[in-house]
């Protein structure tokens, strides 16, 4: 995989943006700070590829987190298309606070019912500077999406389809919504401008199936 050349990504135009979420991840994962797929998730990935392949009209630029899980959900579209992913870090997932500071299950319990002030003044009060990287983060995030300006597929994370969805809808909270694996949120942004086209499937639990 190459990496991010931010300069010349894309020719120039109005792009939509294909936001996938990654595929399930392996409950017994190698590396829990970066888990692979499961099996389920190797086969939603394998789905969703032929999905974004007969539905669009031809090949487009593919961006993928540096993220294992998301590597492995672009995999099949990219052999599907013969292309080389662009690896992204703006859109891999929020970065958790120390498990020291506070487990992730309960961090992730809290993130689902707070707005981005909350969550911030939240990650604050449990380590010095942690607000700053989330409000750096989520930035990012915009930021990658509104310098992309030819249409694309994402192959991302939970919180940072709601970042893209809260910036659509007006929301401030942490999770505007809950795509399930593998659901394609689609987006189109003009200037400084993101509208959400078409929400992705969401999760049938309100629970949150986290990325680990």
């Amino acid at each position: 995989m190459r990496s991010v050349n931010r300069d010349n990504l894309y020719p120039s135009s109005m792009p939509t943006l294909y936001v996938v979420r990654h595929g399930r991840v392996h409950l017994s994962p190698t590396d829990p700070d970066d888990p692979e797929l499961s099996a389920e998730g190797h086969l939603q990935a394998a789905a969703v590829a032929d999905e974004l392949h007969a539905r669009l009209p031809g090949r487009l630029p593919i961006v993928t987190s540096p993220m294992q899980r998301c590597r492995e959900t672009a995999a099949p579209l990219c052999a599907l298309w013969g292309m080389q992913p662009i690896v992204e870090p703006r859109v891999a997932e929020v970065p958790g606070p120390p498990p020291e500071a506070l487990p992730r299950a309960e961090w992730i319990r809290r993130s689902l019912i707070l707005d981005w002030r909350e969550l911030i003044e939240l990650g604050q009060g449990l380590l010095e500077g942690y607000g700053a990287t989330l409000t750096s983060w989520r930035s990012g995030v915009l930021e990658a999406a509104l310098t992309c300006p030819q249409d694309a597929v994402i192959f991302s994370h939970f919180v940072p389809v709601n970042v893209l969805t809260g910036r659509a809808t007006g929301s401030n909270r942490v999770a505007c919504f809950l795509p399930d694996h593998t659901s394609v949120t689609v987006f189109e942004t003009s200037q400084n401008e993101i509208r959400l086209v078409e929400r992705g499937r969401e999760q049938k639990s309100s629970r949150y199936s986290a990325p680990r």
